[in-house]
């Protein structure tokens, strides 16, 4: 069945980055993909995504519906028919939605696990925690809106950051079978990030030593989307390959 395309408004998407050590990054890939270095670094992190009024692109806005969501993400490159490709890889993904986990893979890209969220926000700050069902992730962040991106030293400015995440818009994860990655593109035109100051973070994933050695993930940056309409369209699906070097 071919997978349609989705319509949605994203009311809340803040990425918490990481700067990670190449090869810590690279061991979690696919043979297909490779880190996408920024300034000698893997760039790695959590997307906590809320979105609204989501269904298939041509139905009425009325009938969509909301849910949490999570991405752990690596950004990557790859060879594609044209040059050199640019998006992220998503081992997991996480909802609070029941719908969500089971049309992912069948009716859009991407499985997805089930996850229970805990949300405070205000027009100036937001926490967001969550624990996924099978006991394997937590998250719990804390992230207050700046004027401007500072301590970054994957970024120079909000404009470098805002322009590298709207490049790397295509998202690639594993398929059930595990013999393919099924792709998913954000496209947006209304494109618009805010700069965030991380208060608090913890995540079982970043902070897992057989993952990422002591030193390898150091926190770096948080960006925020709110209220950006934005549309998610299917991908062919690449090969998956991944020999034994890759553990985690």
């Amino acid at each position: 069945m071919k997978q349609p395309a989705v319509s949605s408004v994203i009311e809340r998407r803040l990425l918490v980055n990481y700067r990670v050590a190449p090869e810590a990054a690279a061991r979690l890939l696919p043979d297909a993909l490779r880190p996408q270095l920024v300034n000698g670094y893997a760039v790695a992190g959590i997307c906590l995504l809320r979105l609204g009024s989501v269904r298939p692109t041509w139905a009425p806005a009325a009938v969509g519906v909301r849910s949490e969501n999570v991405a752990h993400r690596i950004a990557v490159e790859w060879d594609g028919p044209a040059g050199v490709e640019t998006g992220v890889y998503i081992p997991r993904r996480d909802t609070a939605s029941r719908l969500n986990a089971w049309a992912g893979g069948r009716l859009f890209p991407g499985e997805h696990g089930r996850a229970d969220f805990e949300v405070d926000e205000t027009p100036d700050r937001m926490r967001v925690a969550l624990a996924t069902r099978d006991g394997d992730t937590q998250v719990d962040v804390t992230v207050e809106l700046s004027d401007e991106l500072r301590g970054s030293e994957l970024f120079a400015d909000l404009a470098e950051a805002s322009l590298f995440f709207q490049h790397g818009s295509k998202g690639l994860s594993p398929s059930s079978t595990g013999r393919h990655l099924e792709g998913m593109r954000l496209r947006s035109d209304a494109w618009h990030i805010e700069a965030g100051r991380v208060s608090s973070a913890a995540s079982s994933f970043f902070d897992d030593p057989t993952r990422f050695p002591p030193g390898s993930a150091t926190l770096d940056c948080a960006l925020v989307m709110r209220n950006v309409p934005a549309t998610w369209q299917p991908l062919p699906t690449l090969p998956f390959e991944q020999t034994a070097r890759h553990a985690g």
